[in-house]
């Protein structure tokens, strides 16, 4: 059957303005920050880059609050299970879970260390305090080996040039609760290793979810890098937490211990406890003696505020300046010389 002239084309043309407008790909949405805070370092000192940050967003490091945020988005796809009323936990026969960490090792740019078998090279300090403490003869400016630790509130951190101040290794914020992860993370990851500093990763812990939803978390967003400081737990009261509870010292312990004997499994090291001087008058003295402690002390020295407690970092200082970052930031300190810090990153030391 013949088709008239002008209605042929009239349909020609209708069939090439439908291909015309296709509309693109929508715009993707930003992630959204956590209300939970962990850090010395009040405010947000430096803005967060919007680029290579990942999935997920969260807070900070480690001990004063931060403003109250809207919760971030996952940074995985799967259930969340409710974590708001605790539960009994069970350490003994648990598994490790089977899901890998998002980020694999070998996804890491090798870092500008020397080459295996070579120790890294030591920085003297050359930080300075926006509120210098005098601590006497016992000053944490007298020993060896420097460090930082550091969250999404130091922003866009020249690592290369940090480390030349004196930040000989860096514990970076990764995770906290059981489904919030810092936005930074895995880009901090990636350039501390570059500029050769000793990292690792710690969590803040949430008191109103189960020790095993965290551990589960942790080991889904973290590498299992053979290379990296052993993982760390924070534990301390955060009066601007939505989770109000206050567990009691057996319960505390119970939880922390289920966290710390699944990432002990999964990473072949045993954990840092990360704690603060109220935190560990209420729950820790006289407990854990075979874990390595950090301990945050910035008026006075860890043997006056934690009296018999052994430490390997003491954090002195949550008003650090350093060239290489905005702001202010955590300063941290290993318990021994040269010598024996490599020989704890050996695995020669307790």
């Amino acid at each position: 059957m013949r088709i008239s002239t002008v209605p042929a084309i009239f349909l020609a043309c209708l069939s090439l303005s439908a291909c015309a407008s296709s509309s693109g790909p929508d715009a993707l949405s930003a992630g959204l920050t956590s209300p939970e805070t962990t850090s010395s370092v009040t405010g947000i000192v430096a803005p967060v880059p919007v680029a290579d940050v990942g999935t997920g967003g969260v807070e900070t490091t480690t001990a004063e609050a931060r403003p109250e945020q809207h919760q971030d988005a996952l940074a995985w796809a799967g259930r969340v299970p409710s974590g708001e009323v605790i539960v009994p936990e069970r350490s003994l026969n648990m598994p490790v879970p089977d899901e890998k960490p998002v980020e694999q090792v070998a996804m890491i740019t090798p870092a500008i260390d020397p080459l295996p078998g070579k120790r890294s090279r030591v920085y003297g300090h050359r930080f300075r305090d926006a509120k210098p403490i005098n601590f006497g003869s016992r000053s944490p400016r007298k020993m060896a080996v420097h460090g930082v630790d550091v969250s999404r509130w130091q922003g866009d951190i020249d690592w290369a040039k940090l480390r030349t101040q004196g930040a000989n290794f860096a514990y970076i914020k990764s995770t906290d609760g059981g489904d919030h992860l810092d936005p930074m993370f895995r880009t901090n990851w990636r350039k501390a290793k570059e500029a050769g500093l000793k990292r690792g990763a710690y969590h803040f812990f949430y008191w109103c979810r189960t020790g095993a939803e965290q551990a589960d978390w942790f080991i889904r967003n973290v590498p299992r890098d053979p290379d990296a400081l052993p993982p760390v737990i924070d534990v301390e009261w955060n009066g601007e937490s939505r989770c109000k509870r206050r567990p009691s010292p057996e319960t505390v312990r119970e939880k922390m211990q289920i966290f710390m004997d699944k990432l002990e499994r999964h990473y072949g090291k045993r954990p840092v406890i990360y704690t603060a001087p109220d935190f560990y008058k209420d729950n820790l003295r006289g407990a854990f003696t075979n874990y390595p402690f950090w301990l945050r002390a910035v008026a006075q020295h860890p043997s006056k505020v934690y009296p018999g407690r052994k430490w390997v970092f003491w954090q002195y200082s949550g008003s650090g300046l350093s060239h290489g970052v905005e702001g202010k930031i955590d300063l941290n300190v290993f318990h021994g010389s040269v010598e024996e810090w490599h020989a704890w990153l050996e695995g020669r030391s307790s």
